[in-house]
């Protein structure tokens, strides 16, 4: 087995963990290649990947297209995609290698060029007032919004930043979509899951929209942008066999109630 080893150095402690997973790899001899998150290329059939969810959301972009599998070991706070800690890189390099892990395909949107694995935010390009929003999907009207902005979001990102706005919280593995609005100027908004197979356009009367992907990469300006299901699914690797709703649990305090004092 090839590896990909793709860290990122933005995050404070991610040299001592680089040095502790090569450690461990070479002590199995592990063909491998290692690669800074701005700088990632295709050595490998497996990646693993030191950093957080972002770090691993654009890993996880980047290899879809080749169907590779991308496994986390966090480094951030939450973690809440990646499946092992920093302490356990000898077990999770044992398992990756032993082939004790299971894949999982993760429905991707795309508008263009641009590929999102939790979600495209649309905002105006005026960012400090609301902007009404008009939502078509295959090219039908369905409805308008004034709003902070729309949240388009796949099942995995539904725990994300549709989760902060009031989305519902969809299994990772279902082929469906989330459209969620933010800070809507109405009591009668609500968040709607809709098919992969739709094509969602978002359009603007007023002002321009800006567009985030996944937090991080944003685009100009446009006046309007359609979003569709990706033909490539991500492939996420889980070396242990704990539920989405324990994860749930467990990282979010999902269905815990508070204890009394």
């Amino acid at each position: 087995m090839k590896i990909n080893v793709v860290y990122n150095r933005a995050i404070s402690n991610f040299r001592e963990a680089l040095k502790s997973l090569k450690s461990a790899l070479d002590a199995e001899k592990v063909d491998y290649q290692t690669f800074d998150i701005e700088t990632m290329q295709n050595f490998g059939d497996f990646t693993l990947v030191l950093g957080g969810d972002g770090t691993l959301l654009k890993a996880a972009r980047f290899y879809a297209s080749s169907q590779i599998p991308v496994l986390g070991i966090n480094l951030g706070r939450l973690g809440f995609l990646s499946q092992a800690g920093v302490n356990e890189v000898k077990k999770t390099v044992k398992s990756v290698l032993n082939q004790n892990y299971s894949v999982e395909e993760r429905l991707m949107l795309t508008s263009g060029d641009y590929k999102a694995l939790n979600d495209f935010v649309i905002k105006g390009c005026a960012t400090s007032r609301t902007s009404k929003f008009y939502l078509e999907i295959n090219d039908k009207f369905v409805c308008d919004y004034i709003a902070d902005g729309l949240i388009i979001s796949t099942p995995t990102g539904s725990t994300a930043y549709g989760l902060s706005a009031g989305g519902p919280v969809l299994y990772p593995t279902l082929d469906a979509i989330v459209i969620v609005p933010i800070c809507p100027h109405t009591l009668n908004a609500r968040p709607l899951v809709v098919p992969s197979c739709e094509m969602i356009t978002v359009k603007t009367s007023d002002r321009l929209l800006s567009v985030a992907i996944d937090g991080f990469d944003t685009t100009n300006c446009v006046d309007k942008i359609s979003i569709s299901a990706s033909e490539n699914k991500a492939k996420l690797a889980f070396i242990n066999d704990e539920s989405f709703y324990s994860v749930l649990r467990n990282k979010l305090h999902w269905g815990i109630s508070p204890e009394l004092k």
